[in-house]
């Protein structure tokens, strides 16, 4: 099995797990990405992106979120999420306690210098390792009559 190797950091405001937003979505803070130097050549043309697919490691989950209103319980493979009183199965769910503790997040680009991008819609804690880059293409990843399965009326 390969070993995730973090490309570096993401900065954030958020210090604890009640700060961090419930989904990037309700997030607009700005906020940095900053990439190792040594990745810095792979950022060209990435300016030409309004939108970047974020992935990164869950380095600090907790079991039991201290949110209050989004609140979330992890059971091992079972998760109580914040949006239903039913455990759901882990992998139905956006827990961040996973076997493999990778979180996915969707960011506008506002700005780049050099190795250094300006974000918004951040939803992890301050110093997450960030793990790779992708440029988000509605094309390529949006898709039509999507089911949402047990948040249908819950969102």
């Amino acid at each position: 099995m390969t070993k995730l190797k973090p490309i570096w950091i993401i900065y954030t405001p958020y210090k604890k797990d009640g700060d961090v937003p419930y989904q990037s979505c309700k997030s607009k803070d700005v906020d940095e990405i900053e990439v190792s130097k040594e990745y810095e050549e792979g950022l060209k043309d990435i300016e030409g992106f309004s939108h970047l697919i974020i992935l990164y490691e869950f380095h600090k989950s907790v079991k039991r979120s201290v949110k209050k209103e989004h609140y979330l319980e992890s059971q091992g493979l079972l998760v109580k999420p914040y949006l239903d009183d039913t455990p759901r199965g882990l992998f139905a769910t956006r827990s961040p306690n996973r076997p493999n503790p990778i979180g996915l997040t969707i960011v506008e680009l506002l700005e780049r210098k050099r190795n250094v991008l300006k974000v918004r819609g951040v939803d992890m804690l301050d110093g997450t390792p960030l793990l790779d880059i992708k440029p988000y293409v509605p094309k390529f990843d949006q898709r039509d009559n999507v089911r949402i399965g047990w948040l249908e009326g819950k969102i």
